[in-house]
C-alpha cells in the first residue's frame, strides 16, 4: 500500500481508504462479517477509514467503533455530519446547534475520544458558512476533532469558505470528498484544480460509479434490483431508460479496453482516480470480503499514458454520465427549487400589463 500526505494536515494516509457506507442494514447487516472485512482492510495496509453518522442511521459508525478497538491509535478515522437521522426539527444541517450535538453522538458510537477528520457531508444553504466554520474550529480547539473538511461541495463554495475563514480568523476546510470515476469526471473542471491551489487533501468516493463499473452490468443482461446499489436506486441502472444509454455505451467500450489491458473492469476503475495529481486517496466501499479483495487488487494496476488517452476518448475529461441530473451528487437549491429561478408570474414579462395597455392606446391614437 502506498501512502500520501492528506493536503496540508501532515497526516499520511493510505491511497485506498475503507468506506463504511455498506456496513449495516443498507448493505451488510452482519456485524461480525463487517468487522472481519474492516480487519482485513487494515491488515492489507489501509490506515484510513471513512464513515458517516447517516450510514444506516448510525449503525455503520457503531460497527466501525467495535472493529477499531485496540487499533484506534494507528488509524486515521473520518466521519461526516449533515443529514438527519430522524424526522425531528433541527436534527440535521450544518448549524452550530446540530453539529455540537451530532459530534458527541458520533464519538459515542465510534467509541473514541477524537475524530481525525470531521466532514460536512453536504452544503447547507440555510446556514451561514461562518456559523459552520466557527463550530468546527471550536471542536478542534476542544480536542474532539483534529481536522475538518467538506464533501461534495462545488468549487465556488469551497473558495467562499476559505475566504470567510481568512477574514474571520477561523480554521479552514482541509479536505474535500467528491464523487470521481471514469464515468463521473465533472470535478476535473473546477473542484480538483481548486483543491490543488488551496493545498487540500482529496478523498474521492464511488470509483465504481455507484456500482456501474463493478462488472455486473452490461447491455442485454438482466439487472438484479434486489441487492447492492441497484436496490437503492434502480433508475440509475435500468437499461430501458434513455438517460442510461450513454452509460451503457461507454461501459461496452470500457469492457473492451479492460480486456485489452489484461485487467478486470473494477480494477481498471479503482486505479483510475489515483492517476490524477489532485487526488490523495480513493474510498473503496465493499459490502463483502470478495468485493474488498477485488478492490485491493487494483493496487497492482498502473495506468500508462496510452491507456489514459483511450479512457479520455471514451469518456472525455470533465464529462459526467452518472450524476449529470443531480449536480455531481448534490443539486444546489438554485436548480432544485423552481421558486429560486422563477420570478413571480406578475414580474416575468419585459413590460407590465399597464405599460402594454398604454402602448396600445398610443398606437390607436396614432391611427396604427
Amino acid at each position: 500500500m502506498n501512502y500520501r500526505v492528506l493536503g496540508a494536515t501532515g497526516i499520511e494516509v493510505s491511497t485506498y481508504a475503507l468506506g463504511a457506507m455498506m456496513f449495516g442494514k443498507i448493505g451488510n447487516p452482519d456485524h461480525a462479517d463487517s468487522e472481519r472485512i474492516i480487519h482485513a482492510a487494515l491488515d492489507a495496509g489501509i490506515n484510513f477509514v471513512d464513515t458517516a453518522d447517516m450510514y444506516s442511521t448510525g449503525e455503520s459508525e457503531g460497527i466501525v467503533g467495535k472493529a477499531l478497538k485496540g487499533r484506534r491509535d494507528d488509524i486515521v478515522l473520518a466521519t461526516k455530519v449533515h443529514f438527519s437521522l430522524d424526522d425531528q426539527r433541527n436534527h440535521g444541517g450544518n448549524s452550530r446547534r446540530y453539529i455540537t450535538r451530532a459530534v458527541e453522538d458520533s464519538l459515542r458510537r465510534l467509541q473514541t475520544d477524537w475524530i481525525d477528520l470531521y466532514q460536512v457531508h453536504r452544503p447547507d444553504p440555510t446556514t451561514d458558512i461562518e456559523e459552520t466554520l466557527g463550530v468546527l474550529t471550536d471542536l478542534v480547539r476542544a480536542g474532539k476533532i483534529r481536522n475538518f473538511g467538506c464533501s461534495t461541495f462545488p468549487a465556488e463554495q469551497i473558495v467562499e469558505a476559505w475566504h470567510v475563514a481568512e477574514r474571520r480568523g477561523l480554521m479552514k476546510f482541509r479536505t474535500e470528498q467528491p464523487p470521481y470515476s471514469i464515468l463521473t469526471r465533472n470535478i476535473e473542471r473546477a473542484v480538483l484544480p481548486t483543491a490543488q491551489r488551496l493545498n487540500m487533501g482529496v478523498l474521492t468516493w464511488s470509483p465504481l460509479a455507484w456500482g456501474f463499473l463493478s462488472g455486473k452490468f452490461r447491455r442485454g443482461q438482466e439487472v438484479d434490483y434486489s441487492v447492492g446499489r441497484a436496490a437503492l436506486r434502480a433508475d440509475r441502472f435500468d437499461p430501458s431508460l434513455p438517460a442510461n444509454a450513454a452509460k451503457y455505451d461507454a461501459l461496452e467500450e470500457l469492457f473492451k479496453l479492460a480486456d485489452e489491458a489484461g485487467v478486470t473492469l473494477p480494477r481498471l476503475a479503482t486505479a483510475f482516480p489515483l492517476a490524477h495529481p489532485g487526488v490523495t486517496s480513493v474510498i473503496i466501499g465493499p459490502r463483502t470480503m470478495d468485493q474488498l479483495e477485488s478492490s485491493l487488487a487494483g493496487q497492482e494496476v498502473t495506468l500508462d499514458d496510452a491507456l489514459l488517452d483511450r479512457i479520455d476518448e471514451i469518456v472525455p475529461p470533465g464529462t459526467d454520465l452518472v450524476w449529470v441530473a443531480e449536480g455531481g451528487g448534490w443539486l444546489p437549491p438554485a436548480l432544485s427549487q423552481p421558486r429560486l429561478r422563477r420570478r413571480t408570474a406578475d414580474d416575468r414579462a419585459a413590460a407590465s400589463a399597464d405599460a402594454e395597455g398604454d402602448a396600445g392606446d398610443a398606437e390607436a391614437a396614432a391611427g396604427k
